[in-house]
């Protein structure tokens, strides 16, 4: 295992649950987001707005091709990342990809229709619908973990366990295949 990969809709826990599992495995955490916006000096917000969705989909491209060379670095993706197929190829060649999923419920409960998430200003409806078309292809990940109602701790110990890794051991960033 050269990398983890954090795949899933926008408000499952990705970034939080990504910094805590690299924290338990001593390997770097990058967010794709965060990346995008270090490279452009712009936010996701300011990018889908001067630019659109399309150009911000090019960004994160680039960013997905380069950090999918790297080793040993916790990723986690933004909701619409492995829709690309190129993206999909890049990240599972070179990594496990583990797909987090909350229901439409619980992502509502902890991010609500915040203004700092470009698809997510619509009405319930279309959110629904986003969310409803994504699954399948979060679907694909190596495995699932439910995030809806687990704390942060939970869903590490989980994903630690389903890696084949105790919580007890020891990690010096060495990949154990």
């Amino acid at each position: 295992m050269r990398n983890i990969v954090l795949i899933g809709f926008m408000g499952t826990g990705k970034s939080t649950v990504g910094k805590r599992l690299a924290q338990a495995l001593a390997w770097d955490f990058v967010d794709t987001d965060c990346e995008i916006g270090e490279v452009t000096n712009l936010t996701v917000t300011e990018i889908f707005r001067r630019h659109g969705e399309k150009r911000f989909r090019s960004e994160e491209s680039i960013v997905v091709a380069r950090l999918s060379q790297l080793e040993h670095i916790v990723i986690a993706t933004g909701g619409g990342t492995v829709l690309n197929p190129l993206n999909w190829e890049a990240l599972a060649n070179n990594g496990t990809v583990i797909g987090l999923h909350a229901s439409l419920e619980a992502i509502l409960r902890r991010i609500g229709h915040k203004n700092d998430r470009p698809l997510l200003k619509g009405p319930k409806e279309e959110i629904e619908k986003l969310w409803s078309e994504r699954q399948r292809c979060y679907a694909q990940a190596n495995f699932m973990v439910d995030t809806s109602e687990k704390n942060i701790d939970e869903v590490v110990n989980e994903i630690l366990d389903r890696l084949g890794r105790s919580v007890n051991n020891e990690f010096r960033g060495v990949a154990q295949d």
